[in-house]
């Protein structure tokens, strides 16, 4: 047998090492490229810091008789490039599929590389990005595809609230690959080029007569505006792994461990005049609350969650004195901001996050009640709006809450109150907080003397100047200790961050 030099030997590793750096055929390349997609090695590096990522697995290849045993028919890395890395100086692993190997469908081989590399970022106590570019299951692999989706499925909810899990759709994602994303914290999607969908447009036909196309199927804009399945849409891949690095930054390593502080050249103990004037005189006229969140983070930097979904409500991450909180606020610009379904799932689903990853919270209240309607009935909304009063019940983050006008009903209980469990709330002096607005509650209360009068309609304005008077105000609750004070919003940011600028 013909032995072989230690500088043959090291010859043939860089080979191998080569061939596995760009083991799609040029033509796949080139199609990518053409689609104005980034390959599945130019994403990792353009997420991680420089120079920072070690890959495992390189030189593993598919061992599946039905896909071929010759060497151009088994690709090194088999599909998908997986290791670790950092972003910002603190590390992260990272899974990325290679559309230009078996079109990035998933094999046995290639769900074990990813099996590896979620329980290394598991045990170590690290995020895990997945950037997902594929066909789903390998169909040559039968039911060993099937059954490796569900070793994913398993780790996702394993490493669920304990490290953060970000997906990133950077292509196509189906059947049963949508569901691994599904489970994650966070779910990234570019606009006309990424697509999620169980059954695709050609099924759908078949089975319902539907003509659908793929973007109205399954686009991002459709996942982030009807489904609520996608957080954050982005225009472009490069936007899409910014902001990536941007989210991380709001985020601990582990559920262990306090969200990083970056010392913030914002003021904390400035004052916000402009709150003083952005509430309109009519309790009826909208505003955006978004306005109300610029104004009170740092340097009004606010990265918003879900946008396009659930709008009668914002959510999203901020600073405050250089940390990270998460920002829930009742939208006055859409519905008047009542809680409905999409609402308040957005909302729970967010809350529990943030406790998940000891974010504190933020809550600012504007709300008149829940969304009435035989729809919102018969589609569970006290279901869903349970989902949102538990989510705050059991978190155990630092929560305050701020009723800036209506806090009507229910709802107000359910945003954040002090009686269910928020460790600070406070009103400004435009705060209402009652069972109902004035008007319905004249109409209840004083409906036989409104009968009786003989002018029925000055009656009621008079009972309801009176009731506004009264009761549309937070003093009561501030008498009975449901507010711990009525301040001044001007003066707003040293009650969150106190005279020392501590959160």
């Amino acid at each position: 047998m013909a032995e072989h030099t230690v500088a043959e030997k090291l010859a043939q590793l860089l080979e191998k090492k080569e061939a596995a750096l760009s083991p799609g055929s040029e033509r796949s390349i080139q199609r990518q490229h053409d689609k104005g997609k980034m390959l599945a090695r130019e994403r990792i590096e353009y997420l991680l810091d420089p120079d920072s990522f070690h890959e495992v697995d390189q030189l593993v290849r598919h061992r599946s008789p039905a896909l071929g045993t010759d060497d151009d028919s088994r690709p090194y890395t088999d599909g998908v490039i997986t290791g670790w890395g950092t972003v910002d100086g603190r590390k992260v692993f990272v899974f990325s599929q290679d559309f230009t190997v078996y079109g990035g469908a998933l094999g046995e081989v290639f769900a074990e590389k990813i099996h590896k590399i979620m329980d290394m970022a598991l045990s170590v106590g690290a995020p895990l990005v997945g950037l997902n570019d594929g066909a789903g299951a390998r169909i040559q692999e039968g039911v060993v595809s099937l059954a490796s989706y569900g070793g994913i499925f398993h780790r996702n909810v394993q490493a669920s609230g304990v490290t953060p899990q970000i997906s990133v759709i950077l292509g196509p994602c189906a059947g049963g690959a949508v569901y691994s994303p599904a489970m994650t914290d966070f779910i990234f999607m570019v606009d006309q080029s990424s697509h999620m969908f169980i059954t695709g447009p050609d099924v759908v036909k078949t089975v319902t007569g539907e003509d659908v196309t793929l973007e109205e199927l399954g686009g991002a804009r459709s996942h982030a505006s009807k489904s609520g399945v996608a957080t954050f849409v982005t225009p472009d891949e490069k936007a899409c792994l910014d902001d990536v690095r941007y989210l991380l930054g709001f985020l601990p390593t582990n559920n262990m461990e306090m969200p990083p502080h970056y010392e913030s050249e914002d003021d904390p103990q400035r004052s916000c005049p402009e709150l003083q004037t952005i509430l309109p005189d009519s309790p009826n006229i909208p505003y955006d609350m978004k306005e109300v969140i610029a104004s009170v983070v740092d340097d009004g930097d606010f990265f918003e969650y879900q946008q396009m979904w659930g709008g009668s409500i914002v959510c999203g991450m901020a600073r405050v004195d250089g940390h990270p909180v998460g920002v829930v606020g009742n939208q006055p610009m859409n519905l008047a901001g009542v809680l409905d379904i999409s609402s308040s799932e957005k909302a729970a689903r967010f809350v529990r996050t943030c406790d998940a990853f000891n974010i504190p919270l933020l809550t600012f209240v504007d709300v008149p009640g829940f969304l009435p309607g035989v729809d919102q009935e018969h589609g569970g909304i006290i279901r869903h709006g349970a989902k949102l009063l538990y989510a705050y019940c059991e978190a155990t983050v630092p929560r305050i809450q701020i009723v800036v006008r209506k806090a009507y009903g229910g709802a107000y209980v359910v945003m954040n109150s002090k009686s269910i469990g928020a460790d600070l709330a406070y009103a400004w002096p435009s705060a209402e907080l009652a069972v109902m607005g004035a008007a319905g509650a004249v109409e209840i209360v004083n409906r036989r003397e409104i009968a009786d009068a003989e002018d029925p309609d000055a009656k009621k304005a008079e009972l309801i100047d009176d009731w506004t008077e009264r009761l549309a105000n937070p003093y009561m609750a501030a008498e009975r200790g449901y507010v711990d004070d009525v301040i001044d919003p001007n003066h707003f940011i040293l009650f969150i961050c106190g005279r020392e600028g501590k959160i």
